[in-house]
């Protein structure tokens, strides 16, 4: 997915270090994070410039969808989005404010020294050459899930946990263990059901119906066509950090 921002709020965090770094927080994430629909936090967020007689457009950019068209999204400092969850429930708060540390914490990390001899810095070109070599290795193999994210989503339509697995071609008892692990789905009364922030975020429909041989009432989930966009790239990133892990 491509993404382009055309403005970025002024920071009004100092970075630790003593240089302003722009620490910030995008519509797309708060969504994500919170389990809300990427349209309702974008209203919460106008209704929350407004009220605060900010400029809108000093926060607004653009990103390009899985159809390649320019969607608007809104890019806050930790202020505004501090503003912003005073709405929320404790929950999402507590979501979107463990995101903050963690993006907080790799800012404050120490800088690499660098390189004092000719030695030192013939060291710190191999090891960058290597990263890059295995980040290459890795982005060749997620590749193929990339490629099925942007060739499906052009279609419509609900599939069942095997159809998926097949699209993702993995094996269904490592695609079961992978949902449960993340707290995607879980077994009640042998069947699998979708946690509730992942249906209540459009990830999943559950159709109801009558077996003809027994009579008896059934539940089957389904993923939709923005559940299997959503998990195929969960996947791709899975392939790509066990593909870092064996090189290392």
């Amino acid at each position: 997915m491509n993404a382009l921002t055309m403005n970025t709020p002024t920071p009004r965090y100092p970075h630790p270090g003593g240089f302003n770094q722009a620490l910030t927080m995008t519509s797309r994430e708060i969504a994500e994070l919170t389990g809300k629909e990427h349209f309702h936090v974008l209203r919460d967020i106008r209704t929350m410039l407004a009220e605060l007689g900010e400029d809108e457009s000093k926060f607004g950019g653009i990103y390009f969808d899985a159809m390649n068209r320019k969607q608007t999204k809104y890019i806050l400092d930790r202020e505004l989005t501090d503003t912003l969850l005073t709405g929320y429930s404790a929950i999402l708060r507590r979501k979107v404010i463990a995101r903050w540390r963690e993006l907080e914490a790799r800012a404050a990390a120490p800088v690499m020294a660098l390189p004092q001899t000719l030695a030192q810095a013939l060291r710190l070109a191999a090891d960058q050459a290597d990263q890059i070599e295995h980040q290459q290795a890795a982005l060749a193999i997620a590749a193929p899930k990339a490629a099925f994210v942007d060739q499906y989503v052009q279609s419509t339509g609900l599939k069942g946990f095997r159809q998926v697995a097949k699209l993702l071609e993995v094996k269904e008892n490592w695609f079961r263990e992978f949902l449960a692990d993340r707290k995607i789905m879980y077994r009640l009364g042998g069947e699998w059901v979708p946690y509730a922030p992942h249906l209540e975020a459009g990830r999943f429909e559950v159709k109801t119906g009558t077996s003809p041989a027994t009579g008896h009432a059934f539940n089957e989930a389904k993923f939709t066509a923005k559940g299997i966009e959503w998990i195929a790239g969960l996947v791709a990133s899975e392939r790509v950090s066990g593909a870092l892990k064996g090189m290392q």
